[in-house]
């Protein structure tokens, strides 16, 4: 049982005002962006963070999870909306645009939270589920290979990323060989 009272509006604000700073700040600055920056960027004091998030590792590992849940969520509305191939295309676009703008956090999310984190280890559960209810779906309409798993999805568009780091006009080519390649 949840014994937890609900946030008045105004804390609900402040809340996701230094949510939407610490975002862009670690985003911006990886393991080094500092709780004093975040407070400031988010027009509240540091005893408002602070009462929301105990250190700079609860933010960023609230943050984080925030941000994968709703990449999953949009995995799951995509499924609603479009055929298999489609939806599971379109996810794979979300999912490259989503690492590439926030390669800051999601360096700050290894660095200080460790890559078996009880974060780490759910983030990575739901962006496996997410791809995993696409693929299925995708490869029993025959638009993907059936040999195709969750992991080569997530590991091919981290390559695609890290590929494009310097030559970022290729990424739509880089992911439509990716996509060409998974199809059956």
């Amino acid at each position: 049982m949840n014994t937890e009272r609900p946030l008045r509006a105004d804390a609900r604000r402040n809340r996701e005002k230094v949510m939407t700073a610490a975002r862009a700040a670690f985003t911006e600055h990886g393991e080094k962006a500092t709780l004093d920056d975040i407070a400031r960027r988010a027009g509240v004091g540091p005893g408002t963070l602070y009462r929301h998030f105990a250190d700079r590792e609860t933010l960023l590992a609230t943050v984080y999870r925030h941000d994968i849940e709703a990449l999953a969520e949009r995995g799951r509305a995509l499924s609603a909306q479009h055929p298999p191939g489609e939806a599971f295309a379109e996810w794979l676009r979300l999912e490259f645009e989503y690492i590439k703008a926030k390669r800051g956090l999601g360096t700050a999310v290894k660095q200080m939270l460790g890559t078996d984190s009880p974060t780490m280890v759910e983030c990575k559960s739901l962006m496996r589920g997410a791809i995993g209810d696409l693929l299925v779906r995708a490869q029993e309409t025959g638009d993907i290979r059936k040999d195709v798993e969750p992991d080569d999805v997530l590991r091919l568009v981290h390559g695609v990323v890290m590929a494009t780091q310097t030559a970022p006009e290729q990424a739509d080519r880089l992911l439509g060989f990716v996509l060409d390649g998974l199809r059956a």
